[in-house]
């Protein structure tokens, strides 16, 4: 078998301050993330992570009182052309099997979908982060090519 990783899945109930209160316990304990996604219902969601040591981060979500699964997962360095992630796909698609989920861990740039995009926008403004546009996601150059 080749190389995998752990990926650590928190069960939370979908509600205002939740994420970041399992981002800022992994902070606390000194782990840093490399990506995360996160999926919800009505009631419920699961923030998947890619951290640099998951035992650590394990056994804090564990001790805060979260629900907390790890797994292995396949991590590739996609090729950053047209049609990179397609064909990789299509490999594992192809030979029937099921694709469950993908998510991105390009560097630390994160996607954030919030209720209300022009109130955050103005929330963000004046803070120590720099917003992404459109033009500089167009803009990116590859750090490996394929």
């Amino acid at each position: 078998m080749g190389p995998t990783v752990k990926q650590i899945s928190v069960f939370i109930e979908n509600k205002s301050g939740r994420v970041s209160e399992v981002t800022g316990i992994l902070g606390d304990a000194g782990v840093n993330i490399r990506g995360f996604s996160v999926s919800d219902t009505a009631d419920y969601g699961i923030l998947r992570l890619v951290v640099d040591r998951p035992e650590q981060a394990e056994q804090a979500i564990k001790a805060a009182g979260f629900t907390v699964r790890v797994d292995d997962v396949i991590c590739i360095d996609v090729p950053d052309v047209p049609g990179g992630l397609a064909g990789i796909l299509k490999v594992v698609s192809d030979a029937g099997v099921n694709i469950e989920y993908v998510y991105s861990l390009v560097a630390t740039l994160v996607v954030i979908n919030v209720a209300d995009v022009n109130r955050a926008l103005r929330l963000l403004e004046g803070r120590p982060v720099r917003l992404v546009s459109q033009e500089d996601i167009a803009a990116l150059r590859p750090s490996v090519q394929g």
